[in-house]
């Protein structure tokens, strides 16, 4: 199943990450555009978040100096927006995959796509995999650790339904039963036109 494929290419990327875990580390992807290209997506926009997540524990240090906390909040823009485009591109890839279903009559379109999904499977990867590192901490207290174990509890809960969602939703387009529409983005903070700061500099 898909899902399966997702969940298991998500854990490879966050224990590939955490080898080195430096957010600054070069990034090569293990599958190939060409002949893997799902997974060749699936792996980048895991790792995207990834570094994010890093980005954003870091940024929250009270001591950070101003100067590089200015510099990170840059990186985390434009990790977003590369965020945004690889749900993009994930979503292309469905298009293309199902764009010769016969749509029924009745069919009903989904609150979200099915790369939005998995935006939100992969982030929920990365709280499994660090929630799992607090409640098994040696050097925490038994309440930390029992309090963080039933946090997990939920989180490997959710992500089970998620994936299943997932699963479903794919299963009624590639059927017929819903259809998808991906609405580009059309995000104005980053544009030097929409955005009336970016643009008084021009």
């Amino acid at each position: 199943m898909f899902t399966d494929t997702a969940n298991r290419i998500f854990q490879e990327v966050i224990e590939q990450y955490h080898v080195v875990d430096d957010p600054y580390q070069p990034f090569t992807n293990q599958y190939d555009k060409d002949t893997h290209l799902l997974e060749h997506l699936l792996y980048r926009k895991c790792w995207i978040d990834t570094v994010q997540w890093h980005y954003e524990d870091i940024i929250r240090d009270p001591n950070i100096d101003p100067i590089a906390a200015l510099d990170l909040k840059r990186k985390i823009d434009a990790s977003n927006q590369d965020r945004t485009d690889m749900v993009e591109y994930i979503d292309s890839y469905f298009l293309d995959k199902y764009k010769d279903v016969d749509v029924s009559e009745n069919a009903t379109i989904n609150t979200e796509s099915p790369a939005w999904g998995v935006d939100r499977l992969s982030i929920l990867a990365l709280k499994v995999y660090h929630m799992n590192e607090e409640a098994t901490r040696t050097d925490a207290s038994e309440a930390h650790r029992t309090t963080c174990q039933n946090k997990l509890n939920v989180l490997l809960e959710q992500r089970t339904d998620l994936s299943t969602a997932i699963q479903q939703l794919l299963d009624d387009i590639a059927h017929g039963r819903k259809y998808m529409k991906v609405y580009k983005q059309m995000k104005m903070y980053n544009d030097d036109e929409l955005n009336p700061v970016l643009r008084s500099q021009k």
